[in-house]
């Protein structure tokens, strides 16, 4: 593998040592960057080190997520785990392979080809050797730097990838014990957070006296700035103090909101920087067409609130978060807290439910100002239900214009995706502020959001070029960056708002030209055949041929998209039943991923986007009022049931010569549209705003 082509996790750790250790045990420790948010990346990557090395899977141990040990491998973000992470780690592995056969030829006088690997012990021919990795490494340098130059095993020997084997992460999340919020640390003490209504308020007057009364036994008030602690060694009396404080705080300077703010648009027609991107702007002759789309801001609604511990001891900070990246929350921390890097060490603890940037790194925040102030304890800030609500960042609002300019048969030739959004990444790495930054003495300076570049996968623009064969493609780009409330990462970014578009005008233009919505779509992937192969299967799978006449109240809809358009490729297609609200009854998908790594484990990443992106479509929305986020909690941002989970088959289509692709947002974008096609197609008129209500249902069939 060339050294441009070698996977970015690679580059920036290319020493084998930072990766791999042989312990005395006869396990063997692999360390990786990438952490386990749900995505099952603990067992698959044990797979590839397993499998590149001839171990057991049993012999392999994982540290994820620590700066003390791990390889800087950034921010878990954007399905890259796979992709980019057990890329890199196939690499080390098959280099640290190498090194190892390289050594023992030398001892046996003989070609490193000669010599097998079995359960880590090396034979010669059939002959044991009565060597292994344990006894060979300290023979060995596995620090000096890796060129990419080993040549990992060919997919027709593998025995561990490619199988279904069970999640390493599920056993203790079903038992006890897997999450932040369980951990105890010596000297414990836990804290709760007086916010801030709006960024730039002032406390002006604080009830003490009054919030005691209201905790009902002893705590300690830690203020720094705008920045309120209440701390007690018994949670219960933490828990009433925060939940108190608000109603004995006086805040000045407030910035009030509106309900219109809310709806995405908003945002249409507000300061923006703007920018074309793809084609030159249409000079194609021919029909024009136009309809414009949206979403509106979206919560990440963890089902735990975000959760973070902290302890300062002989000077040295440690942190556990649930955080997506430790390496970009340590450098942020040691931005705010004015310390050295080298003095702070960040440790990954799994949180319940979240992808994208929820309230993980804010809360960590809190808990390492709080243990500056009060040293030799250990810190337990969990936030409120309220507070995660109202105060993580939030998915942006989205409104979406698309024109296409249609020639005789009806099919585009000029297409162009015009977005109005907010940021898609305020992370700290990336210019964004942690809250309790902004209310110190002296506050964050305001952020300039900005948004992932178009090689990063894009943000508001991710997926707005169609996949299609279509001549001339676009996107006219409005970042707002006044947006009313923090904006950054949820999973998917702007892909879903943008699939959810895209393909409800395919079936649009498909109506418009008389013709069959699959038909339609494979007239455009001609030259696109894996593309084409997963909307054909999911067709069949969901029996599209039989798919009846529209407004009758049930509906079949299709969704398709290629992920940032270089990722996995997944087809969906959804049955609903519409009278009032909407009924989800079954979904279907074929999913293209190239080389999977655990089946089982990729098909849980499908059914999830599924799932999440249903609840997208059909029930959530972001809610402002003057005082700012108003839905704070489950019956005002109400998500997916268990009693409303529909039934699901998912369908991987073999494709284990091709490279891994991230399939943990692939699903999303296509499932919201589908959804939006069948409900369409079930009522015989087109909602083009999420989420489908039943408000706007009446809306459309009354005409309004």
């Amino acid at each position: 593998m060339s050294a441009t082509t070698l996977p970015l996790s690679f580059t920036t750790n290319p020493s084998p040592a930072r990766w791999l250790r042989f312990d005395p045990d006869r396990t063997v420790h692999v360390a990786v960057g990438k952490v386990e948010i749900g995505q099952g990346i603990v067992t698959a990557l044990a797979q590839i080190a397993a499998e590149e090395l001839d171990v057991t899977l049993d012999a392999i141990r994982i540290l994820s997520g620590d700066t003390d040990a791990a390889p800087d491998e950034g921010s878990t973000t954007s399905s890259l785990s796979i992709e980019v992470g057990g890329t890199s780690l196939r690499l080390i592995a098959a280099e640290v392979r190498a090194r190892m056969l390289d050594r023992l030829a030398q001892r046996l006088n003989c070609a490193p080809g000669d010599i097998t690997v079995t359960d880590g012990a090396f034979f010669r021919g059939t002959e044991p050797t009565g060597q292994d990795y344990w006894s060979l490494a300290p023979e060995v340098d596995l620090a000096r730097a890796a060129d990419g130059g080993a040549t990992p095993k060919p997919v027709a020997a593998y025995r561990i990838v490619g199988q279904s084997v069970p999640r390493r992460d599920l056993p203790a999340k079903l038992g006890a014990g897997a999450f932040i919020h369980d951990m105890v640390r010596p000297d414990l003490l836990h804290a709760r957070i007086l916010r801030q209504p709006s960024r730039g308020a002032r406390l002006a007057a604080l009830d003490e006296a009054a919030i005691r009364r209201a905790a009902g036994g002893e705590i300690r008030i830690v203020r720094r700035g705008n920045f309120v602690a209440f701390l007690s060694a018994d949670e219960t009396i933490a828990q009433r103090a925060g939940a108190a404080a608000p109603a004995h705080a006086r805040w000045e300077n407030l910035r009030a909101l509106t309900p219109a703010q809310q709806e995405a648009a908003w945002l249409i027609g507000q300061p923006a920087d703007d920018r074309v991107i793809g084609d030159p702007l249409p000079a194609a002759a021919g029909e024009v067409v136009e309809a414009r789309y949206s979403r509106p801001y979206i919560a990440h609604a963890s089902i735990a609130p975000s959760c973070a511990l902290a302890e300062s001891r002989g000077g040295h900070l440690s942190v556990w978060s649930h955080t997506q990246g430790v390496y970009p929350l340590r450098n942020g921390l040691a931005k705010v807290l004015a310390r050295p890097v080298e003095t702070i060490s960040v440790h990954h603890a799994q949180g319940a439910g979240c992808y994208g940037h929820n309230g993980a790194d804010d809360a960590a925040l809190d808990a390492a100002l709080i243990a500056q102030e009060v040293p030799d304890h250990c810190i337990r800030v969990q936030w409120r239900r309220e507070e995660e609500f109202g105060y993580e960042p939030l998915g942006s609002a989205m409104a979406i214009t698309l024109r296409a300019v249609v020639n005789a048969e009806g099919l585009p030739i000029d297409w162009t995706a015009e977005v109005w959004s907010g940021s898609h990444v305020q992370r700290p790495a990336m210019g964004g502020n942690m809250l309790a930054h902004e209310a110190l003495e002296v506050p964050a300076p305001d952020p300039r959001p900005t948004d992932p570049t178009e090689a990063a996968g894009g943000g508001g623009t991710r997926n707005a070029i169609p996949h299609y064969e279509i001549p001339a493609r676009r996107v006219l780009h409005h970042l707002v960056p006044g947006a009313p409330v923090r904006t950054s990462a949820l999973r998917g970014l702007g892909a879903v708002a943008n699939v959810f578009a895209l393909e409800g005008f395919m079936d649009e233009l498909a109506a418009r030209a008389g013709a069959d919505p699959v038909a339609y779509r494979l007239s455009l992937l001609a030259n696109r055949p894996r593309a084409a192969a997963v909307i054909a299967r999911a067709g069949a799978m969901a029996g599209w041929a039989g798919r009846g006449p529209g407004g009758s109240g049930r509906g079949l809809g299709i969704g398709f998209a290629q992920y940032k358009n270089r990722s996995a490729y997944a087809a969906v297609v959804a049955e609903v039943e519409v009278d009032q609200e909407v009924r989800l009854k079954r979904v279907w998908c074929a999913a293209d991923a190239g080389l999977v790594v655990n089946p089982d484990g990729a098909r849980n990443q499908l059914e999830g986007g599924i799932l999440q992106a249903a609840s997208f479509a059909l029930k959530e929305q972001i809610t402002f009022d003057a005082t700012g986020v108003s839905s704070v909690d489950w019956a005002s941002y109400p998500i997916l049931r268990f009693t409303e989970v529909p039934e699901i088959a998912c369908e991987l289509i073999e494709a284990k010569e091709e490279r891994s692709l991230g399939v943990g947002e692939c699903t999303l974008g296509p499932t919201a549209a589908a959804i939006g096609n069948a409900v369409a197609h079930a009522l015989g008129a087109r909602i083009r705003d999420m989420p489908l209500t039943r408000e706007r249902i009446a809306a459309v069939l009354l005409g309004g």
